[in-house]
């Protein structure tokens, strides 16, 4: 049976999606924590053995060699593998890492011997290779539990950053709702077929806002979103209520946090349009300027004094939820311009925690 969207399924013997508790041993960082280590344990290996006064560079450069080619070795290996090992429960998992590491350095292990046999410093060869899966073992059980370690640690942290954004957009959904219903509310009277088809826009609408639980959002799905909420608004005030987009078409496929430019608009709306007995023109910008998606709304209100109340749930909210994403990187900003409002946001889209 096919897991349903959003679903957790069992990896590696733990309940993550798809993250295999082994990290990318590939990569360049990775790569060089392992030699850097790794040659950290063959310098106290041989300061053990010869000490300061006589430090035998010799053992340095033929242990050097040898650690730094079982660890390469088994690191390439486990890379290559790690897909196929994804797929295992947790203790075939690590029973599977742990057999290739023991298998690469018993075969380098009798490569070794044979090449150089004054590796074994008169020690039988048996016991020596014996030594070695030792010493592998141990070492490759505490890398394997470090690397499980970590993996629970990202995972907890994960979930906590989910239950606090759950918690924080928890907020806003009944904000938005209360709203959108009052102005459903206003036209059932005066022209239900307004009211009507101002009701099937907030099912399509509640629809585009509960799809961020399946896949991540984009720029163009909160356009969207803020589209089908302006085209309920424009039912109640009509021609009160214009719309000026400037959308850079290359910022439209970035990653946006759902239900972040739905309720500036909202804010616009009432705090803005709908007190001034003209209306007036929301500008909405969003450009993608040196690796940040900027968005700007900007509105007219009636006077300084409205401003100060209305805005700061949505507000506070939309920030609280930025700087968990983004850290620092992530901005908003609020600034009256005397007979208007704007609201500026930037994060960088690649750069989530």
């Amino acid at each position: 049976m096919e897991p349903e969207p959003g679903q957790v399924t069992e990896v590696g013997g733990d309940r993550e999606s798809g993250e295999f508790f082994i990290p990318d041993l590939c990569a360049p960082r990775s790569v060089f924590i392992m030699v850097l280590l790794a040659e950290l344990m063959v310098i106290v290996y041989v300061l053990a053995n010869s000490g300061l006064p006589r430090f035998n560079w010799d053992l340095l450069a033929t242990c050097s060699l040898f650690v730094q080619w079982v660890v390469l070795l088994s690191a390439a290996l486990l890379c290559q593998l790690r897909h196929p090992f994804s797929h295992l429960s947790l203790p075939l998992a690590t029973g599977g890492s742990l057999l290739l590491v023991l298998a690469v350095t018993a075969a380098s292990s009798y490569l070794a011997l044979q090449l150089y046999p004054q590796l074994t410093r008169g020690t039988v060869g048996a016991w020596w290779l014996l030594r070695n899966l030792l010493v592998a073992s141990v070492l490759a059980g505490i890398v394997l539990r470090y690397f499980y370690l970590q993996q629970q640690l990202r995972l907890q942290e994960k979930l906590e950053l989910q239950a606090r954004l759950d918690s924080l957009q928890a907020r806003i959904r009944p904000h938005f709702l209360f709203n959108t219903l009052n102005s459903i509310a206003s036209l059932v009277m005066s022209r239900p077929e307004a009211a009507e088809q101002a009701v099937e826009d907030l099912s399509e609408l509640f629809r585009a806002s509960l799809r961020e639980n399946v896949r991540p959002t984009t720029v163009a799905d909160e356009l969207h979103l803020c589209e089908l909420y302006l085209g309920i608004e424009q039912l109640r005030l009509g021609e009160r209520l214009r719309v000026d987009w400037q959308v850079d078409t290359a910022a439209c496929d970035e990653p946006m946090p759902s239900l972040v430019l739905q309720p500036l608009m909202e804010n616009a709306v009432y705090h803005g349009i709908s007190q001034l007995p003209r209306g007036g023109t929301i500008t909405v910008t969003v450009r993608l300027t040196d690796g940040e998606v900027r968005v700007s709304v900007e509105n007219p209100v009636p006077g300084e004094s409205v401003h100060t109340q209305g805005h700061h749930m949505a507000l506070a909210n939309i920030k609280q939820r930025l700087q968990v994403l983004y850290g620092s990187s992530g901005r908003l900003q609020a600034t009256p311009l005397g007979g208007a409002y704007r609201v500026e946001l930037s994060y960088p889209p690649g750069a989530a925690l």
